[in-house]
């Protein structure tokens, strides 16, 4: 049985890529700064910001994946905040390449969460891997990410696979479960003018990719984890209440006030990117989950 460990595993996206692992037939290990997080899947210390990690897991696994970070839209950010977002990026590669560089027998394959933040607010220009980073703190801290990976890339004779994800949908978590919480009140919000691009991927859909690129061998490099139909902001708020299956009023959350309530952080809603899937459909990975209102439907009435 084919074994794979997770840094992150007990977010949003690892504990539902866990169980599907799973069910695929995968032994799932965790790393973490907390032993004891998950009583499913064994779990083994490591903690990124110290330079430690359990060098004796890492000898026995067959693919290595990394979604561990701080989460962006969790706090105001300050500068102490923005620094916690990289180093906790960069510094777990960084002490993955060290145990990497330690083994006689490497993984597999090294597969890494990325974002599409690294493209910034690109307007009406729909953008491919090959697209240069943006302008701002998002696209700053996806190059630093995206370097460290890279280093791992060029420092062992690892395949390694980095997933720009986009706006993942789930009720469970993230920014659907936040749009969803109006409708109580039966109304639905989108933010500023609502034009602008959310590239959006099912938590499934996402999951489903880093599978797919541990067993896809010819994969390498970066790739967009995105579906293959971006909706702009007021389309979602739109959507959301039908497929929900109730009436709402769509309206809007004015830009000024959420950049007083949030900072720079806004960026983060107020931003838009119209991103390309053209290359992982190149590559052979099938959508379960292409089309907006469907994604949504599935993922309220399975409560994903």
């Amino acid at each position: 049985m084919m074994k794979v460990l997770i840094a992150g595993g007990t977010g949003l996206i690892g504990s539902r890529l866990s169980h599907l692992l799973t069910k695929g037939g995968y032994e799932v290990a965790h790393l973490s700064r907390k032993i004891g997080g998950n009583p499913q899947y064994p779990t083994y210390h490591w903690d990124p910001m110290k330079g430690v990690i359990d060098q004796d897991i890492v000898s026995q696994v067959d693919f290595v994946i990394n979604l561990a970070g701080a989460g962006v839209a969790d706090a105001r950010w300050t500068a102490a905040r923005k620094q916690l977002i990289i180093d906790s990026r960069v510094k777990g590669n960084e002490l993955l390449l060290h145990a990497f560089e330690e083994l006689a027998k490497p993984p597999k394959a090294f597969i890494s969460s990325a974002a599409i933040g690294y493209y910034g607010d690109r307007g009406e220009q729909e953008v491919m891997e090959d697209d240069g980073p943006g302008i701002g703190f998002l696209p700053e801290s996806c190059v630093a990410w995206e370097k460290s990976i890279e280093l791992i890339r060029n420092k062992t004779s690892i395949r390694t696979v980095a997933i720009r994800i986009g706006l993942v949908m789930s009720t469970q978590g993230g920014a659907l479960e936040k749009m969803l919480l109006p409708l109580h009140a039966l109304t639905s919000t989108y933010f500023g003018n609502g034009q602008q691009w959310y590239s959006w991927i099912h938590l499934d859909d996402i999951c489903r990719q880093f599978i797919f690129a541990m067993e896809n061998e010819e994969m390498e490099g970066v790739y967009n984890g995105v579906a293959p139909n971006p909706a702009r902001n007021k389309t979602i708020a739109k959507v959301l209440p039908k497929a929900k299956g109730v009436p709402a009023a769509v309206i809007p959350a004015p830009s000024l006030a959420l950049r007083l309530a949030m900072g720079e952080m806004a960026d983060a809603i107020l931003s838009g990117t119209k991103v390309s899937a053209a290359k992982i459909l190149k590559a052979g990975f099938e959508f379960e989950h292409p089309e907006l209102e469907a994604a949504l439907k599935h993922l309220i009435s399975n409560k994903l």
